[in-house]
């Protein structure tokens, strides 16, 4: 069969234009796999500063009561604060300034999944409207400070909260009594932890602004509190907290003049064994009304 010299241009013509069609097709982003929306992000709050929300913008809250990592709202305190959980969270889902090594799940006592965030669980605030409990609208933070109990959940909390039984490394269980003091008995304390839930104490050898636990033995079992401090709960006077050399570039962190420590027989989190050594009063842990350190 001859080919013309006509009908061979005609072909050659019309190729082009099939590869430029071919090409646009291969370029079509159509099919391309979208941005997955965060389900948890941070919102910000002149007053409040960064916190933690859900995809819809939904403020998610700290319960002091928790600070060993586990779920301690129960009975009615459920229906007032219903439980944040996203399954299966992944990097990609979470919004800038958030990372994935600090979510995990916990299973509550009744059996339900909650996220927790640096091992505090997350809430929502759900108060009662007209008989009914309903959860605060998007963008809304009315559950902050709650009963001195409930906070929003922040990323750079230096200081937190916890409402625990005080239960030293004797095995006793005390409180504090109206005048300050320690005696054995039951009765949940508010203390000073660090971010993520580690009781913080005070030395009352020590002078305003002074170490003075200073040998081998005593820095061996009362490492110093040191943190760039950042936020504190809003029921706190951030004015009150301040820092001292503690040598070896770092800078230990105070409050009313009082340097902050942590006890190493404290392996969990929620654990306040230092109340009792070497005998209750010695090493109280650090709370709002603590008296200022004397000079």
């Amino acid at each position: 069969m001859k080919i013309t010299f006509r009908r061979f241009a005609t072909a050659f013509a019309v190729v082009p234009g099939l590869l430029m069609l071919f090409a646009t097709g291969c370029n079509n982003n159509d099919d391309a796999p979208a941005t997955p929306e965060p389900l948890v992000t941070l919102r910000n709050s002149a007053t409040l500063g960064n916190y933690l929300t859900d995809k819809d913008g939904n403020t998610l809250y700290f319960f002091t009561r928790d600070a060993d990592g586990t779920n301690n709202c129960t009975g009615g305190c459920a229906a007032l604060w219903p439980i944040f959980h996203q399954a299966s969270l992944t990097q990609d889902q979470l919004g800038t300034g958030l990372q994935l090594t600090d979510f995990a799940e916990i299973t509550t006592a009744g059996g339900q999944k909650q996220t927790t965030y640096k091992g505090w669980p997350l809430y929502y605030y759900a108060p009662s409207v007209n008989g009914t409990n309903t959860r605060e609208a998007p963008g809304e933070t009315k559950g902050e400070a709650v009963g001195t109990v409930w906070y929003v959940a922040k990323t750079d909390y230096s200081i937190m909260l916890a409402n625990r039984q005080l239960t030293g490394a004797d095995g006793k269980r005390y409180r504090i009594n109206a005048s300050g003091a320690y005696e054995e008995g039951d009765g949940v304390t508010q203390y000073f932890t660090d971010g993520k839930g580690r009781t913080l104490y005070i030395f009352t050898a020590d002078r305003r602004n002074t170490n003075t636990c200073t040998s081998e033995g005593c820095r061996g079992n009362w490492p110093v509190f040191t943190d760039a401090l950042a936020s504190v709960p809003s029921t706190l006077d951030k004015t009150l907290f301040g820092s001292i050399d503690a040598g070896n570039n770092r800078r230990q962190v105070t409050y009313k003049g009082w340097p902050l420590y942590y006890f190493t027989q404290d392996a969990n989190r929620g654990e306040n064994k230092g109340v009792s050594v070497p005998r209750p009063g010695v090493w109280p842990v650090a709370v709002r009304n603590a008296p200022d350190a004397p000079n």
